[in-house]
């Protein structure tokens, strides 16, 4: 148990700090070394970490992130930031079209693909206009990470739950979406406030002197963005009319799109984030193994003595809005998932996560990799987001949201 105990605390760690300390090891590497050295030194047979796996978890979040990327490939992306940033209309309106328009797009395909997309480009429109692009990344960066608890389409933890819990697309919607919409003006009235007459480019928000190849947006492929968008109606479509396996959809759905005389696969798969399913896998079987020692049971005998009830909605979503910061979103979400089956209330659970990650993740820059994305492009141009710039408007536009989930949490029952 002790080997076990130490090496979930490092995996762990791994999770929260970026890397393990003293190493150039990120948080994919660190979960697969864990696992691997569960494996060796007998902790876990291989037989099962096999079983450990979820594959409906793996093959759903494959599947779905196949059809997210298929937009980036068609150009989809690009061009929806080029004609929002094209648009007449002044900072806020821009704002609000941005906020509402990223949202959706996060909600119904995938947020972290919309963002590493959508980022760049909107980055480089904002600084031809003169714009200071701080509010506009920030609005994305909100309203991409607020928006996509709304289904279980729009980001990974969302599916583990969903898979987890049981729950149908319209089951999972009708409990996490009406907040999630909600969140959208929160977000829009936080950063119009924390930005008013800071809506220029100024010194302080100065791109590099240094010349910069321009970004140049992927041309629109017409006939890859409407095959897209087909798939994309027909996997939604049959999550909710039929009762076949999310998994099964998913993946007939990828399978449909892999198949082009016009697209590369390759292409395509290049932006499916491999690294998070490794990670996960590696997850599965640290955490599989960690739990085979008892000592998570014990843990929440402890916990439930104090009045902490993993099944109780509102304790899960304080607790999931404080481990997310923690150790980000999907360990948090992974580190739950064993324990909350068997609840009487899956909609309320199943919000409850959803909400709790989705809308603490934007307090600090690495509560999400939306947030990172964000902070790496503006690093590169030499815009200047700090960890308080970003919390400025993060930590008001996440605690509101929280307690606005907190009530509806509350009345779902």
């Amino acid at each position: 148990m002790d080997v076990t105990l130490a090496i979930f605390i490092l995996v762990y760690v791994a999770m929260g700090v970026g890397h393990l300390p003293g190493f150039r090891l990120d948080r994919t590497g660190a979960a697969t070394v864990g696992a691997m050295v569960l494996i060796a030194a007998g902790q876990i047979s291989p037989a099962a970490a096999w079983d450990a796996v979820d594959y409906r978890v793996i093959g759903l979040l494959f599947g779905l992130m196949t059809v997210s990327a298929a937009f980036a490939v068609a150009g989809f992306y690009d061009f929806v930031a080029g004609k929002i940033g094209g648009l007449n209309v002044g900072p806020k309106g821009l704002l609000a079209i941005l906020i509402a328009v990223s949202g959706v797009m996060a909600a119904l395909l995938n947020k972290d693909v919309v963002a590493v997309a959508m980022t760049p480009i909107f980055c480089a429109i904002c600084i031809a206009r003169r714009l200071n692009p701080l509010p506009f990344l920030l609005g994305l960066c909100f309203a991409a990470n607020f928006a996509s608890a709304a289904t279980l389409l729009g980001s990974p933890q969302n599916m583990i739950v969903a898979e987890t819990l049981q729950l149908s697309f319209l089951g999972f919607m009708a409990a996490a979406a009406p907040p999630a919409v909600l969140s959208l003006p929160v977000v829009w009235s936080v950063i119009a406030l924390c930005y008013r007459g800071r809506w220029a480019l100024t010194d302080t928000a100065q791109p590099p002197a240094v010349p910069q190849a321009a970004f140049i947006p992927a041309p629109l492929d017409r006939v890859e963005a409407l095959k897209a968008g087909l798939v994309a109606v027909a996997v939604v479509s049959a999550f909710i009319f039929t009762d076949v396996p999310h998994m099964l959809i998913a993946l007939a759905g990828a399978s449909v799109l892999l198949v082009s005389r016009r697209m590369e696969s390759k292409s395509l798969l290049h932006h499916v984030d491999g690294d998070l399913l490794v990670l996960l896998f590696g997850l599965f079987v640290v955490n599989a193994a960690l739990t085979a020692t008892g000592l998570p049971e014990q843990v929440l005998a402890g916990l439930r003595s104090i009045g902490v009830d993993l099944h109780d909605p509102q304790s899960m979503l304080i607790a999931m809005a404080v481990l997310s910061n923690i150790v980000g979103n999907n360990p948090a979400v992974m580190l739950a998932a064993p324990f909350i089956g068997g609840t009487s209330h899956p909609e309320a659970l199943g919000a409850a996560i959803a909400l709790g990650t989705g809308f603490s993740s934007s307090a600090v820059i690495f509560g999400s990799l939306v947030g990172i994305i964000v902070a790496e492009e503006c690093r590169k141009r030499g815009i200047a987001l700090s960890f308080a710039e970003f919390a400025r408007a993060g930590v008001p536009a996440s605690l509101l949201c929280l307690l606005m989930a907190a009530a509806w949490i509350h009345h779902l029952g």
